[in-house]
């Protein structure tokens, strides 16, 4: 399944579920409302309520997966994932009113000694099968969830328990007014709105930490730092640095290859470094690796520093230095590698004058170009070259 097959996939997932929740929602808040009307109950009425605010919530979230897992396009060349993240905070601010709204409730009523009355079991009945069901939805949802690896899923999951939680609240204010026990409402739906401020709480803090670019667990670093260390032809890893967007992870990383490969061999050896990664951490949605002749972790950014000259340029500079001499005049090719700040230089001849073997070339070379700073090793082979 390619990449955008796969969030297709995910979205009709996410929708799926999300709507089913808002059915679920939609049955329980409507029996609710009627029971609380049947009974006289203002608890269950209140409740109902607030099973119809889930549905806008819902509503919300399919708008969010929708566009959230769409695929990359020319203005947001990293996908649409911080859309779900935008979601989430705001899923997590909604908790946390909520949390605040049922414990400022609960705790007035409590100092103010409201004691509820008996509401016979019809109403625990309905407050029983909405309980069992929210928790049902809850449950389904997470797993979803999980398995997409969606963080807002996640958050409306834990927006459905908070109802179920506080038809929890609900379901324990009527039994214990059954029993004569009328204050235990307000009491337990304060414990009830610390819980959901800390699953709200929590949510913000994960979203907020993606937002800012938090790298992944170093435990999870340490993973894709061995798995690009065991490819064959890698001499070192650094710079590697992570981030998530939504539930996707997206990587960087330097891969220090031998300084005399090819271009070629290196690049492949960068590919199979991201095909290891992705082996080991599915999510990865994005690698880009920068290969580096040479360790060059700490040091200050490349583009920051003086540069050395091209090859156009020093063709030039060389042809001014060498022009008299056979070893430059009758080269079929000319290597350049750039390490450790200088630029080491290898001429490719066919033949040399009678009488001058390869180190003496290379020596004339040497001698001519003296005043070339940035020349590092200089060399001279004989052979076809390149073509």
């Amino acid at each position: 399944m390619s990449t955008a097959q796969e969030r297709a996939a995910q979205a009709r997932e996410a929708h799926k579920v999300t709507l089913l929740g808002a059915a679920v929602d939609l049955v329980v808040g409507l029996a609710k409302l009627v029971a609380g009307w049947l009974v006289g109950s203002a608890a269950l009425i209140a409740d109902g309520i607030h099973s119809f605010s889930d549905i806008v919530t819902d509503l919300f979230v399919l708008a969010a997966t929708h566009f959230g897992r769409q695929a990359p396009d020319h203005d947001h060349p990293y996908g649409h994932g911080r859309i779900e993240t935008l979601a989430t905070l705001w899923l997590g601010g909604m908790l946390i009113f909520v949390a605040g709204g049922i414990a400022w409730a609960s705790l007035a009523r409590l100092l103010a000694g409201d004691v509820a009355t008996a509401p016979g079991l019809w109403a625990i009945g309905v407050a029983i099968v909405a309980l069992l069901a929210k928790e049902w939805i809850f449950r389904y949802t997470l797993r979803i969830a999980q398995r997409i690896d969606s963080r807002l899923l996640e958050a409306n999951a834990w927006h459905s328990r908070s109802d179920a939680l506080s038809t929890l609240v609900v379901l324990i204010g009527l039994l214990a007014a059954q029993i004569g026990i009328g204050w235990m409402d307000a009491a337990a739906a304060i414990v009830v709105g610390v819980m959901v401020g800390q699953v709200g709480g929590r949510l913000l803090w994960e979203s907020g930490q993606e937002l800012v670019d938090t790298a992944l667990p170093e435990q999870d670093q340490a993973t894709l730092y061995d798995a690009a260390m065991a490819v064959p032809g890698v001499e070192g890893v650094h710079d590697l640095r992570t981030r998530r967007i939504g539930g996707e992870v997206l990587l960087d990383l330097h891969i220090v290859v031998f300084p005399r490969v090819t271009v070629s061999e290196a690049h492949e050896i960068g590919n199979e470094v991201s095909r290891r990664l992705r082996g080991v951490y599915p999510n990865l949605f994005d690698v880009t690796f920068h290969i580096d002749p040479q360790d060059d972790a700490g040091e200050t950014e490349h583009s920051l520093r003086p540069g050395l000259p091209l090859r156009a340029d020093i063709e030039g500079i060389l042809n001014e230095a060498w022009h008299g001499l056979s070893a430059w005049h009758d080269r079929v090719a000319l290597d350049l590698h750039y390490i450790d700040d200088h630029v080491d230089v290898s001429v490719y001849v066919h033949s040399l004058p009678e009488g001058q073997d390869l180190d003496d070339a290379a020596q004339t070379l040497r001698d001519a170009s003296h005043s070339l700073t940035w020349v590092g090793r200089l060399r001279v082979w004989q052979g076809p070259g390149k073509s």
